[in-house]
């Protein structure tokens, strides 16, 4: 996924109400922008930071400026973060389009945003010829306390873990289930964050041991657009 247009540079002044953050450009002035993330982003909104923005040119939008990456201090060393939830469903097409994603091999046809189980949404559903329907749930990750790797969620994820019940029930049902963690910065493997969230861990490891797929994948993550790399092993214990 290239952007559209050379972002805007700036420095983090906050993040408050978790969808706004101001934001100092290199002339001095300030001005508010759209934050796509709920979580917690621990480590990622340090007043200071050095951001990047994406403009849109729809007169409708009361925020013009959204916030997708910033240059974080992380374990390993400063590396670009990619902090735009809204941005993985589009990585996660973009790369079943070009054939990337493996484990959606053989499927020819990804329709977004299906109803199923009791209330939710899933992000996916994948089909194909002689292939059974697969719903494919998207999960974005941007949280490394540890050098390499990559842990989800950043803070409680009921919502989530909901998520992985109802996959769970879609496998019960004789049906196939996929969960694909984009890791938008670099990792070498991926965990589950239990000491966060010890409800999402427990309906995490469950859903898997019933048969729900999980998959995850580090980006490229720089000023000219962030895209999905490669594969990296999931390493929650059973």
């Amino acid at each position: 996924m290239q952007f559209p247009s050379p972002l805007v540079e700036g420095r983090l002044v906050r993040r408050y109400k978790r969808f706004l953050a101001d934001v100092a450009l290199p002339d001095g002035t300030e001005l508010t922008a759209h934050c796509a993330n709920p979580g917690a982003m621990l480590g990622l909104a340090v007043p200071g930071a050095r951001v990047l923005l994406s403009v849109s040119d729809n007169p409708a939008r009361k925020l013009r400026h959204s916030w997708e990456l910033v240059e974080a201090d992380l374990p390993g060393g400063p590396q670009w973060v990619g902090i735009n939830t809204a941005r993985p469903n589009h990585l996660v097409a973009e790369a079943f389009r070009a054939g990337l994603l493996g484990p959606l091999a053989g499927y020819d046809a990804l329709r977004p945003e299906v109803r199923y189980g009791t209330a939710s949404r899933v992000d996916f559903v994948a089909s194909g010829p002689g292939r059974p329907l697969a719903h494919v749930e998207v999960k974005n990750c941007h949280l490394l306390r540890t050098a390499g790797l990559a842990e989800f969620p950043d803070c409680v994820a009921a919502r989530s873990a909901r998520h992985m019940r109802e996959l769970a029930a879609v496998v019960a049902a004789g049906g196939r289930s996929v969960v694909i963690v984009v890791v938008q910065m670099r990792a070498d493997a991926f965990d589950v964050a239990r000491d966060i969230d010890p409800a999402f861990d427990r309906a995490f490891r469950e859903a898997r041991a019933m048969g729900v797929e999980t998959y995850a994948y580090r980006c490229a993550v720089g000023p000219d657009g962030v895209r999905i790399a490669e594969p990296i092993p999931v390493v929650t214990p059973p």
